[in-house]
């Protein structure tokens, strides 16, 4: 499981931009999901889960 970790880190710290894309992406599919009643609590998973893939958040909002 550690190689595994390892492997995963490596790709979001050398694909800072397309990890945080990705994670806007679930975060704005759960919140359609939701019918918006937990956007508060989806953003800021979104915005904790950016912070840790890398340099930080990279993607537009």
């Amino acid at each position: 499981m550690g190689d595994f970790m390892d492997k995963a880190k490596d790709f979001a710290d050398k694909h800072d931009k397309q990890v945080d894309q990705g994670i806007e992406k679930t975060g704005d599919m759960a919140d359609q999901r939701s019918g918006g009643k937990y956007d508060k609590q989806i953003d800021k998973g979104v915005d904790m889960a950016q912070r840790r893939t890398g340099e930080g958040d990279t993607s537009p909002r």
